[in-house]
C-alpha cells in the first residue's frame, strides 16, 4: 500500500495508517481503512469496488470522486498539499450510510456514501485511486461490525447443563451419605481395629473421618459426573455436519454448490423444528426476473392472442421481439407481442416515455466485453430485467457518468444530464432520477411500489389510475412482481430552488436525513402516470412438494415478503400453502390499532364459531388455563386456516396490546403470509413467536433483508441466490434451493435428534452402572472408600473401553432410511414433542443404571460369599471380585449398546466387539508376570485374570449377571413395541414384512413354482384347445396368442413388482437365487416366440 508522504509515495503497513492520510490503491487491493475517494484512473473520478467482504455481494459497485478533488489525478505533489477539513458523524456500524462535509478552497461539499470506500473492499476495474483516511483502525466501520455474536444454544444443551447440576447434587448427597455411614461405622466398629492398626486412644474422631470419607468418596464417584460427554457430543455433532456437507442429494450442480453446515452446535436442533419462516423472492421462488407484461397509457402489452381472438399461453415458436431488429437484443430476452413493436415504430409518445424511464431510472453499470457487447452490472434482478427490456425494444442504456447518463434510443445515441438521484430505501419504496434532455426540458422520472406511486398522482390521473390499478391486479394474479411507473415535467427556476435547498441540507450536521426526506416528498408529487411493468419470478424446483411435506410433518411455514398481498397470495397458492378447500382465509388490512384489533377478534370469533358448527371430529379446539401477563391464550385449532396481513397492518399488531391478539389468530392458523413487511418487521415476527411459543424457529432467506430475520431465530438457513451472499454469511447452514430444506429438516435434522438423544441416554446409564457400585461396595468395606475396581480399569473404562462403541451409534446410529424419512414426515414429530429425550426419560435411565449396578455388585457377592475354586482354594478375595465385576461391566454395557443399536455398519461391529477384546488383551497384559517385573506398584494384580477367567464359576457369574442385567430391558421393549408401538417402530416392522416377503420370492422356490405355473398353464390350455371337438378348426392361432401374451404380461408384472420390492426395501437377491431369473427369462422368451408365430406352435 502506497502513503503520500513529503511529495512522495513509500510503502507502509496498515498498522501504521491514521486518520488524514492520502494512499494509493491499485487494482485487485485490499482498501485498508475507511477512505474519502479523492481520484481515479477512471474517468470523472470513478471507482468499481467489490464489497463481498462486507455484505457477500459479488457485482460491483460504482464510487465517485467529487469533481474539485477527481482533478487532482495522480499529481502527488498536489495531492501531498491537499488540505480539506472532513467534519463527519462519529464511528458507527452503519454500512450503508455516511454523512459528511468536504470544507476546501473556501466552500463546502456535501459527502455520502458514494463517495467512501469502506476497509474490506477490493479495487476491482480500476488501475489506482487516491483516498485520503477518514476512519482507521478500530474506528472503521467493519470493526464497527465485529461486535460480540449472540451464541446460539440447543435446547438439549441447556437440559444437558441442568442434568449435569442435578448430577453433581446427586454426587453431593451420596457423599454424605456414605460420610455418615463411616462416622457410624467408625463409631460403633472402628474402634475394635485400633489396636491391630497401632492407634491410640482418641487418636481419630469419628466425625472427622467423616469428614476426610466425605472427600474421598467425591472422588472416587466423580464419574458420575459426566465431564466427558461434553466432548463426545461436540465429537458426534462435528460427525452430523461433515455429513451434512458431504450429501450428494443437497448438492446443486446448477452453481456447483453443496450444502454447507456453518455451525455444529445447532444440529439436532433441525429435528425439532416447529415453525419455518421463508422469505418469498429468492427463496420460494428463482430470484431471476423476467419481464412479461406491461400497462402503457391504459392499454396491456405481453398478451398473446390466437386468431380468434383468445388468450395463448407464450410459447417459443413465436420469434421474441426485438430479437431480428436489434443486433444488440438479449437472446434470451422472451416477450412475443408485437403489438409493443408496432406502437414503438408509429412512435407513440406515451410507449417512449415509458421505455424512456426504464433505460434511465436505475443504478445500473454497464461495461463492454472482449466481444464488445454490453455486460449490464446490477444491484437488483429486478433492475437488470426492466433495462435489459428497454434495451430489447430499442432503448437502450449505454453508459453514465456522475453528471450524464447515455442511451441509445431506436438508433440514436442521447446523453442526458443527471441533475439529482433520489435513491431507492424500505421506507421511501421507490426511487427517482431528475434528468435534462438535449431540448433543455427537465424531467423527473420515478418508479416504485403502487401503492406508494398512487398517492402521489397528479388528480388528472383518476381515470388511467383506475385502468391501471385494475392491470396490476391482473398482474399480481398471476404471481407477477409489479412496479408503477410515472413522470414530471420541472420547471427551471423550480428546480433551482429545490436543488439549493438540497445542497444545503446535505451540507448540514443535523437532522440531515430528515431535510433530505422532506425535499424528496415535495418534488415527487403532482406526476403523471405512464403505466406500470410486470416481471414474472418462477418457483423454484421441488417448492410445492417441500411445501407439502413439511406440513405433514407439523411444521407450519410462514412466508414473510415484502411483496404486495395479491402477489404474496398467488404465490401462497401455486406453492400450496393456500389451497381452495381452506375453512376459511383471514385479512387483515387495518390502518389504525383499533382497526386491526377489531378484525382480529372478528377473525377470532369466525374462527371458533366454524369449529363449534363442526361435528364431524375434523376440527378440535382446546381451551387451557388463562395465562399471565406476557402469555399468549394456548389454544388450538386443528383445522385449515390462513391468514394474510400486510405490512402497515403488522406494524400495529405488532405493539404491546395488541401482539398477544395477532400470536393467538396465527398460531391457530395453517398458513401465514405478511406483506409489505420490512426487515424490522421480519425480525420482530420471528422474536415474537420465538418468546411467547416456547417453540424452536427456523428462518430461511437469501438477501441482505433477511439477515435480521436469520439471526433472530433458533436456527437460520442462508440460501445462495442472487442477491449475494450476505445471508449466507449470517447463516447457521446454507445450500443453494429451498427444496432442499426438507433434506435437511426430515432426514439430517431427524437423525442428528435421533442418534444424539440415544447417545444421551447410553452415556448416563453407563456412567451410573458404572460408578454407584462403589457406593454398595462401601457399605460392605467400612465406608473406608476402598475402590471396587483396579485403578487402571477406572482410568480406561470410559477412555478406552466403552467411548468408540457409543461414538458410533451417536454418529452412525438410524432407526429407518433416508428415504422413508422423506416419505413418512410423521416421523419428525417426536422431535417437535420432545419425546426422545426429557427429564422424564433421564430419571428412567437413572433407574436402570442404579438396577444394573445392583445387579453388577450383588450377585458376584452372593456368588463369592464362602465359595471355593474348582481347585478347592478359596477365590472371595478381592482382586477376583474386582475382575469379575469389570468383566461383566464391560460385557453388559456392550451388549446393551448392542441392544441400542439399530442400524449397523462394519464400524459399528468392531468398536462394539472390538472394546470387548481390547479389554481382554489389555487386562491380561496388566495382569502379567512381566508388567508387574518392571512396575511392580503400579500393576499390582499380578495373574488375577489368568486364575480368575480360567474358572468356569467365574464365567457361570458373569453370565448370570449379563442375563439379568439384559433380560428385564429385551422384556420391556418386546412388550412396548408389541402392546404401543411408536410410528418409528410400525415403519420398521412394516419394512421388515416386506424384506421377508422379498427373501420368500428371491429364495427359488416361489418363482420355481410360478414358472412352472405359466408354462404347465400357457401348454394345458394350448392342449385343451386342440383336443375340444367343439372349437376343431375355428380354432385361430391369435386367440391362443392372446391368451399365452396375458400369461406373459402377468409374468412379467410379477418381475417388475419384485425388482420395485428389491428397491424399496435396499435389499440383494443372494447370488445362490439368481437362477430362477434366467428361468422367468427363459420362460418369457418362449411366450414371445409363441405369440410372434402362433400359426408354428
Amino acid at each position: 500500500m502506497g502513503l503520500v508522504s513529503c511529495s512522495r509515495l513509500q510503502n507502509e503497513k496498515w498498522m501504521n495508517v491514521k486518520v488524514g492520510d492520502i494512499i494509493k490503491l491499485e487494482n485487485n487491493q485490499f482498501v485498508a481503512a475507511d477512505l474519502l475517494l479523492l481520484s481515479s484512473s477512471e474517468p470523472h473520478g470513478l471507482c468499481y469496488i467489490e464489497t463481498a467482504e462486507l455484505d457477500g455481494e459479488t457485482n460491483l459497485k460504482v464510487r465517485h470522486a467529487l469533481s474539485v478533488t477527481s482533478e487532482l489525478g495522480a499529481d502527488i505533489s498536489r495531492l501531498a498539499e491537499f488540505d480539506g477539513i472532513v467534519v463527519c458523524e462519529a464511528p458507527n456500524n452503519k454500512l450503508d450510510k455516511f454523512t459528511g462535509v468536504l470544507s476546501w478552497k473556501g466552500s463546502k461539499h456535501s459527502l455520502n456514501n458514494e463517495k467512501i470506500i469502506l476497509r474490506g473492499c477490493v479495487l476491482r476495474n480500476t488501475s489506482w485511486c487516491f483516498g485520503m483516511v477518514i476512519f482507521a483502525g478500530p474506528d472503521t466501520k467493519l470493526m464497527q461490525n465485529s461486535g460480540k455474536t449472540k451464541f446460539k444454544r440447543t435446547s438439549i444443551d441447556r437440559l444437558m447443563n441442568t442434568l449435569v447440576l442435578w448430577i453433581f447434587g446427586f454426587l453431593i448427597c451420596l457423599g454424605i451419605i456414605l460420610a455418615i455411614g463411616n462416622s457410624i461405622w467408625e463409631n460403633q466398629v472402628g474402634d475394635q481395629f485400633r489396636t491391630f492398626l497401632f492407634w491410640n486412644e482418641g487418636e481419630k474422631n469419628s466425625v472427622f473421618s467423616g469428614f476426610l470419607t466425605f472427600w474421598s468418596y467425591i472422588i472416587i464417584l466423580n464419574t458420575v459426573v459426566p465431564i466427558s460427554l461434553y466432548v463426545s457430543v461436540e465429537v458426534i455433532r462435528l460427525g452430523h455436519s461433515y455429513f451434512i456437507n458431504w450429501d450428494r442429494k443437497m448438492y446443486y450442480s446448477g452453481k456447483a454448490t453443496p450444502a454447507q453446515a456453518r455451525t455444529t452446535t445447532l444440529n439436532e436442533e433441525l429435528g425439532q423444528i416447529e415453525y419455518v419462516f421463508s422469505d418469498k423472492t429468492g427463496t420460494l421462488t428463482e430470484n431471476i426476473m423476467t419481464f412479461k407484461k406491461c400497462s402503457i397509457n391504459g392499454r396491456i402489452y405481453g398478451e398473446v392472442h390466437d386468431v380468434l381472438g383468445q388468450k395463448t399461453d407464450m410459447t417459443k415458436k413465436k420469434e421474441a421481439v426485438g430479437v431480428s431488429v436489434n443486433p444488440q437484443a438479449d437472446r434470451t430476452f422472451q416477450f412475443f407481442d408485437h403489438h409493443l413493436m408496432e406502437s414503438i415504430k408509429m412512435g407513440d409518445p406515451k410507449v417512449h416515455e415509458f421505455l424512456r424511464l426504464l433505460a434511465l431510472c436505475h443504478t445500473v453499470m454497464s461495461e463492454e466485453n472482449s466481444a464488445g457487447e454490453l455486460i449490464y452490472q446490477v444491484q437488483s434482478p429486478d433492475e437488470g430485467a426492466l433495462v435489459t427490456a428497454a434495451k430489447n425494444l430499442g432503448f437502450i442504456f449505454k453508459s453514465r457518468t456522475p453528471e450524464t447518463i447515455t442511451i441509445e434510443e431506436l438508433g440514436t445515441l442521447v446523453t442526458y444530464q443527471l441533475l439529482a438521484f433520489l435513491d431507492f430505501n424500505n421506507f421511501r419504496k421507490r426511487m427517482s432520477v431528475i434528468v435534462r434532455n438535449p431540448e433543455g426540458q427537465i424531467k423527473l422520472y420515478s418508479k416504485g411500489a403502487d401503492t406508494i406511486l398512487f398517492e402521489r398522482l397528479h388528480p388528472s390521473n383518476e381515470d388511467l389510475l383506475t385502468l391501471t390499478s385494475d392491470h396490476l391486479s391482473e398482474f399480481a394474479g398471476e404471481g407477477l412482481r409489479t412496479l408503477a411507473i410515472a413522470y414530471r415535467d420541472l420547471d427551471d427556476k423550480y428546480f433551482k430552488e429545490w436543488h439549493k435547498m438540497l445542497e444545503d441540507a446535505n451540507a448540514a450536521v443535523d437532522e440531515r436525513d430528515e431535510r433530505i426526506a422532506g425535499l424528496y416528498e415535495e418534488i415527487e408529487r403532482d406526476l403523471m402516470l405512464l403505466g406500470a411493468t410486470a416481471v414474472e419470478d418462477k418457483l423454484q424446483e421441488g417448492v410445492i412438494e417441500t411445501v407439502t411435506s413439511l406440513s405433514l410433518a407439523n411444521i407450519k411455514i410462514w412466508v414473510l415478503t415484502g411483496d404486495k398481498q395479491e402477489t404474496a397470495i398467488n404465490i401462497g397458492y401455486a406453492c400450496n400453502m393456500l389451497t381452495d378447500d381452506m375453512h376459511d382465509v383471514f385479512i387483515i388490512a387495518g390502518n389504525t390499532a383499533v382497526e386491526v384489533r377489531e378484525e382480529l377478534r372478528k377473525a377470532k370469533e369466525n374462527l371458533f364459531g366454524q369449529n363449534r358448527s363442526f361435528s364431524n371430529g375434523h376440527v378440535v379446539f382446546e381451551k387451557k388455563q388463562p395465562l399471565e401477563l406476557d402469555s399468549v391464550v394456548e389454544e388450538t385449532v386443528t383445522g385449515d386456516y390462513a391468514l394474510i396481513i400486510n405490512g402497515h397492518s403488522l406494524a400495529h399488531a405488532l405493539e404491546n396490546d395488541v401482539k398477544n391478539d395477532l400470536l393467538e389468530l396465527a398460531c391457530m392458523c395453517k398458513t401465514v403470509v405478511c406483506c409489505r413487511v420490512t426487515p424490522l418487521q421480519k425480525a420482530q415476527v420471528v422474536e415474537l413467536v420465538k418468546k411467547h411459543r416456547n417453540a424452536v424457529t427456523l428462518a430461511i432467506g437469501d438477501g441482505a433483508n433477511d439477515v435480521s430475520m436469520i439471526k433472530s431465530a433458533h436456527i437460520g438457513v442462508g440460501i445462495s441466490g442472487q442477491e449475494g451472499l450476505q445471508a449466507v454469511l449470517a447463516s447457521d447452514y446454507a445450500f443453494a434451493q429451498f427444496r432442499y430444506l426438507q433434506r435437511l429438516l426430515l432426514v439430517h435434522g431427524r437423525w442428528s435428534y435421533f442418534r444424539m438423544c440415544k447417545f444421551l441416554r447410553y452415556f448416563f446409564y453407563k456412567n451410573f452402572a458404572f460408578t454407584l457400585v462403589h457406593f454398595w461396595f462401601g457399605f460392605f468395606c467400612g465406608f473406608s472408600a476402598q475402590t471396587v475396581y483396579d485403578q487402571w480399569f477406572i482410568t480406561l473404562f470410559n477412555i478406552v473401553y466403552t467411548s468408540l462403541p457409543v461414538l458410533a451409534m451417536g454418529i452412525f446410529d438410524q432407526d429407518v432410511n433416508d428415504q422413508n424419512s422423506m416419505d413418512c414426515p410423521q416421523l419428525y414429530k417426536p422431535g417437535q414433542l420432545n419425546l426422545l429425550f426429557n427429564k422424564h426419560k433421564f430419571f428412567i435411565c437413572m433407574a436402570h443404571g442404579i438396577y444394573t449396578s445392583l445387579v453388577l455388585f450383588f450377585i458376584p457377592y452372593g456368588a463369592f460369599y464362602n465359595v471355593a475354586g474348582e481347585d478347592g482354594q478359596h477365590i472371595a478375595d478381592y482382586q477376583s471380585f474386582a475382575v469379575t465385576m469389570a468383566t461383566s461391566l464391560v460385557i453388559v454395557v456392550s451388549v446393551q449398546i448392542a441392544l441400542d443399536t439399530s442400524y449397523w455398519t462394519i464400524i459399528n461391529h468392531v468398536f462394539v466387539w472390538g472394546s470387548i477384546a481390547t479389554y481382554f488383551s489389555i487386562l491380561f497384559t496388566m495382569h502379567s508376570n512381566g508388567l508387574f517385573g518392571i512396575f511392580p506398584r503400579q500393576f499390582p494384580f499380578v495373574g488375577n485374570a489368568r486364575h480368575s477367567l480360567t474358572q468356569k464359576c467365574i464365567w457361570l457369574v458373569i453370565l448370570l449377571t449379563t442375563v439379568a442385567s439384559v433380560m428385564p430391558v429385551v422384556a420391556f421393549r418386546f412388550l412396548k413395541v408389541d402392546l404401543f408401538p411408536t410410528l418409528s417402530d410400525q415403519k420398521r416392522l412394516s419394512l421388515h414384512k416386506v424384506a421377508h416377503c422379498v427373501e420368500f420370492i428371491s429364495s427359488g422356490c416361489f418363482l420355481s413354482l410360478w414358472v412352472s405355473f405359466v408354462s404347465r398353464s400357457a401348454s394345458g390350455r394350448r392342449l385343451k384347445r386342440r383336443q375340444d371337438p367343439c372349437v376343431g378348426e375355428s380354432l385361430r392361432p391369435g386367440d391362443q396368442a392372446r391368451e399365452d401374451l396375458d400369461m406373459l404380461l402377468l409374468t412379467k408384472r410379477a418381475m417388475e413388482s419384485l425388482s420395485h420390492l428389491e428397491k424399496i426395501c435396499e435389499l440383494k437377491i443372494h447370488p445362490r437365487h439368481q437362477g430362477w431369473k434366467r428361468h422367468c427369462i427363459i420362460a418369457l422368451a418362449g411366450l414371445k416366440i409363441y405369440v410372434r408365430k402362433p400359426q408354428t406352435q
